[in-house]
C-alpha cells in the first residue's frame, strides 16, 4: 500500500471578549468548524505568514497576537485513507469587529460550546446532567483498582470531593466527556441542549485545547491586554479576566494584585459614559515585561462540591 500523502492544513482560534462576553469566531453552520486554510508549500514562506494572510483574505483581520497551540497529526482523522491531514492550531487575540459580507464567518460565545466552564453566575448547569453520568462510569469499572482510579481522575479534572476546579484543566475535561460519550462528536446519543453545541471534525477539542492555554497564560503573562483598548477601567478589565476564567474575581483582591504587580498605570483621565461616578482610565504598564519574569494577572482556585 503507498505511503498516504501529507496535507497541511491551519486552523485558527480567533478569540475577543465583548461585553462580558468570551467569543470565538466560527465558520459554517451545521455544525460550525473554525477558520482554517491549507498551506500553500511554494508560495507560504512560513506557518504563521500563511496563517495571517488567508485570515485577513476570509475576515478582513489583521491579526496581532498569535501563538501556536500544537500539531494535530493522528491517523484515522480525515475521511479520505491516500490523505494523512496534519494540522497545525494558532490561537489569536483580537478586539471583535463587523465581519465581511458574505464571509460566511460568525462570532460564537465560547461557552456555547464548553457551557460547563462558565461558573460566573453560579454552578453551571451543565454539570448537573454531566456529573451523575461520569459517577456512573466512574462505578462501572470492572475491577477495584480501575473503579478507584476513575473517580480520583474524575474528581481532580472536575473539582469534585476535596479537590479544586483547575480553570486550566479544559482540555482533560472535554477529553473526559469524549471518552465517556457524553459529548455529540463521541456518539449520536448526547444531549446537544446540556453539552454544548457541537463543533466540525475535532475543533471542540482545539478550542477547549485554546481555552486551558489561555487561561494558564493569564497566571504568567500580560495577554489579556491584547483583548481591551489601549485605555480601559479596571472594570473593564476584570470583567475579560471574568469572562476568560469563567469564575468571578474579588474586586479588591484584583485590583491589590494588579497594584502589587505593577501592571497598569492611571492615564489621569476618567470614562464619563457609564452615567454613574466616573472611572479612571488606565493603561498597560509596558516597563513590567522588563522588571517581572512573569507579569500576569493571577486565578483562583474553585471549589466545586457542597
Amino acid at each position: 500500500m503507498d505511503e498516504p500523502e501529507v496535507s497541511i492544513n491551519l486552523c485558527a482560534v480567533i478569540v475577543a471578549v465583548t461585553s462580558g462576553r468570551p467569543r470565538v469566531l466560527t465558520i459554517g453552520a451545521g455544525p460550525p468548524a473554525l477558520p482554517s486554510g491549507t498551506l500553500d508549500p511554494a508560495g507560504d514562506r512560513t506557518l504563521e505568514r500563511a496563517l495571517r494572510r488567508w485570515v485577513r483574505e476570509l475576515t478582513g483581520f489583521d491579526l496581532g497576537y498569535v501563538e501556536q497551540l500544537y500539531t494535530l497529526g493522528d491517523l484515522g482523522r480525515g475521511s479520505d485513507p491516500r490523505v494523512r491531514p496534519v494540522t497545525v492550531a494558532y490561537l489569536a487575540l483580537v478586539r471583535e469587529a463587523a465581519l465581511p459580507e458574505g464571509s460566511g464567518a460568525t462570532w460564537r460565545d465560547w461557552y456555547d460550546f464548553l457551557p460547563w466552564e462558565d461558573f460566573r453566575e453560579g454552578r453551571p448547569q451543565a454539570l448537573r446532567a454531566i456529573e451523575p453520568a461520569l459517577t456512573a462510569w466512574a462505578s462501572a469499572g470492572e475491577e477495584r483498582t480501575e473503579r478507584e482510579a476513575r473517580r480520583v481522575r474524575l474528581e481532580i479534572v472536575f473539582g469534585l470531593g476535596s479537590s479544586v476546579w483547575d480553570v486550566e484543566r479544559v482540555l482533560e475535561r472535554y477529553e473526559l466527556l469524549w471518552e465517556v460519550g457524553l459529548v455529540a462528536e463521541a456518539t449520536t446519543s448526547a444531549d446537544p441542549a446540556a453539552l454544548g453545541a457541537s463543533m466540525a471534525l475535532d475543533h471542540r477539542r482545539i478550542a477547549a485545547q485554546a481555552l486551558g492555554r489561555l487561561r494558564g497564560k493569564l497566571r504568567y503573562r500580560p495577554v489579556v491586554f491584547e483583548l481591551v483598548p489601549e485605555t480601559f477601567t479596571l472594570r473593564t478589565l476584570q470583567t475579560v479576566v471574568e469572562a476568560l476564567s469563567g469564575v468571578r474575581l474579588h474586586t479588591q483582591n484584583f485590583r491589590r494584585l494588579l497594584d502589587r504587580g505593577g501592571l497598569v498605570e492611571g492615564t489621569g483621565r476618567f470614562d464619563t459614559s457609564t452615567g454613574g461616578r466616573p472611572a479612571e482610565l488606565y493603561r498597560f504598564r509596558r516597563e513590567v515585561l522588563r522588571e517581572r519574569p512573569a507579569p500576569g494577572v493571577g486565578l483562583p482556585g474553585l471549589r466545586t462540591s457542597g
